[in-house]
């Protein structure tokens, strides 16, 4: 019983570690950065597009909109696929196909970052510049690098989280007449959705957290996109680049940056979390 109670609460301080980890990296940003935010009035923070640390302008208004639209972009491209791959590989291909899918998928996922942004600088850039218009650095091109980069996360959580769904769902649709695809969209998405918006949620936090991909396609301007074709810089790119020779006010204010991306991703992941919960209870109350 002793030693039970040892293992026991080994295994709860590793469990909680991870916990304290993500406490005290909160902390330390936060303690970083909102001091400048209240410093410099969070309107001017937030609602401003004018960084010009040199001369004591910190708005982040630009960064925030382009972190969200190439997000969104990411997501549209990464997310459709990566669940329509997982909904082919589970649902509707056979096992010999979905075993030559599922190591092709993994390796998606092991490719360095840089090796996605120096194929995009070569081969999306140009495409865009030369096709559809101005200068090829672009949020569409950020766009497309983040969803090839988002989809094996998306497409690998979501495939275990069909596969956890009993087998028995499957075969009872099936016994009462529905098809494939009306099993598929009736009763196995449904089943799964947990697991599904885990998937998109990871994905997001993927997306949103990317840097060096981020930072070789997306052009770097700091204003505002008026369009998809238009150059971008992210939050997350004008930490990287700057954290470098920052000092004083303008360091903190990256810091303040981080908050700021902090403070996004929670929203994100919230509102998937709400919004999957209140579909399910909507559900559950019509029926």
């Amino acid at each position: 019983m002793r030693q039970d109670r040892i293992i026991r609460f080994i295994l709860m301080l590793v469990a909680f570690s991870a916990i304290a980890g993500l406490a005290l990296i909160a902390f330390f940003i936060f303690k970083e950065g909102v001091p400048l935010i209240f410093q410099v009035g969070w309107r001017d923070f937030f609602l401003s597009s004018e960084w010009h640390p040199s001369e004591g302008l910190f708005g982040v208004f630009a960064m925030i909109m382009g972190t969200l639209m190439v997000t969104a972009g990411a997501m549209l491209i990464g997310g459709v696929f990566g669940l329509s791959l997982a909904i082919v590989m589970t649902q509707f291909s056979g096992p010999r196909l979905a075993g030559a899918l599922k190591p092709v998928i993994e390796l998606l996922a092991g490719i360095p970052s840089v090796v996605y942004g120096f194929i995009g600088v070569k081969t999306i850039v140009p495409l865009i510049r030369d096709h559809l218009g101005g200068p090829g650095l672009s949020v569409l091109a950020c766009s497309i690098v983040l969803g090839v980069m988002v989809l094996p996360t998306v497409a690998s959580i979501s495939i275990d989280a069909f596969r956890a769904v009993p087998r028995s769902f499957w075969e009872g649709s099936l016994a009462l007449g529905a098809t494939r695809w009306q099993t598929t969209c009736m009763v196995m998405l449904k089943a799964a959705r947990s697991g599904l918006v885990a998937a998109v949620i990871l994905g997001m936090g993927r997306a949103v957290g990317e840097t060096m991909a981020v930072i070789m396609v997306a052009g770097n301007s700091l204003a505002i996109p008026d369009s998809i074709l238009a150059p971008v810089r992210t939050l997350t790119s004008n930490i990287a680049l700057e954290m470098g020779y920052a000092s004083g006010l303008h360091r903190k204010a990256l810091f303040a940056a981080g908050v700021t991306l902090f403070v996004i991703i929670m929203i994100l992941n919230t509102a998937a979390i709400t919004l999957s919960s209140n579909r399910a209870r909507a559900k559950g109350g019509a029926k």
